[in-house]
This record gives C-alpha cells, structure tokens and sequence, in this order.
C-alpha cells in the first residue's frame, strides 16, 4: 500500500497566511460594508440631495432606486462575503458600489477622511481587490464548491 506524501510545514504554513489573511479581509469588509446597509435601513433617504453627482448610468434612477440598490448591496454582497460564497462577484459589486459613492459623495473633498474625503473608499478598493482576483480562499464556501464539483 502506497504512502501518502505529508504536506511540509514550509509549504503549509503559506497556505496558513494566504486563508487567514483573506478571511480577515472578507470579515472586515463584510463588517463594514453590512453596518453601512444597516444605517441606510434604519435611516432616511439623502440621496435626492446628491442625485446630480450620481455617474451615468446612476443619474437615470431616482433617487430612491439608487438608495434600495445601495442598501441591499450593502446587505446582501457582505453576507456573501462573509460566507466567501460568490466572492468575486461580492467584491465586484461592492467595488462598483464604492466607486459610485466615491464619485458622487467623496471625490470633491479631498482625501482626508475627517473632511468626508475619499481616503476610506480607496481602502475598500484596494482592500476588495485580492478577494477578486484571488477569490474567498481555502476557508469559504466556494472553496469546498469548487472541491466538491471537481470530486476531491
């Protein structure tokens, strides 16, 4: 009966990393972003305040299809997120929606985030960006999917 090889330690200990570091980014970012959500449903609606900053193709919804939108992007993408299930797909739509937010609300007051600039929409892009090129990691949902489907 044939040996199976043991994982090294100097190899495993990488793969350590990599998983814990992109759980901890999906567990901040879903932190975030969710809060965000939570204030928006709990909150009134600002965004006919702002409704001409919006990017095209934003500036064509009313201001309450733009609000819903961002609030159940913010509700449901860190819940994906936090499951690492369709994490590029979260990590796309919540760049897209920071993006927005950044143009629309930030861009015009700098980068200091105490003058409302947009030195923390950066962070989220920059921060969103390993999970979409790299995806969840070996602790997500989608990892077990992909092994599953591949019957490993």
């Amino acid at each position: 009966m044939p040996r199976t090889a043991k994982k090294q330690p100097e190899k495993l200990y990488p793969l350590i990393g990599e998983a814990v570091g992109q759980l901890g980014l999906r567990l901040l970012l879903a932190y975030e972003f969710f809060e965000s959500g939570l204030t928006k449903w709990n909150g009134e609606n600002w965004f006919a305040e702002i409704q001409d900053q919006f990017p095209f193709p934003f500036s064509l919804f009313s201001p309450d299809a733009n609000w819903y939108a961002a609030m159940g992007t913010e509700l449901l993408f860190p819940v994906l997120l936090l499951l690492g299930l369709f994490t590029r797909f979260s990590a796309f739509a919540l760049m897209v929606l920071t993006a927005v937010a950044w143009y629309a609300v930030h861009a015009g007051n700098g980068y200091n985030i105490g003058q409302g600039g947009y030195k923390l929409s950066l962070m989220y892009i920059v921060m969103l960006l390993p999970l979409l090129g790299q995806g969840a990691g070996v602790l997500s949902l989608d990892y077990l999917w992909k092994r599953y489907r591949s019957g490993k």
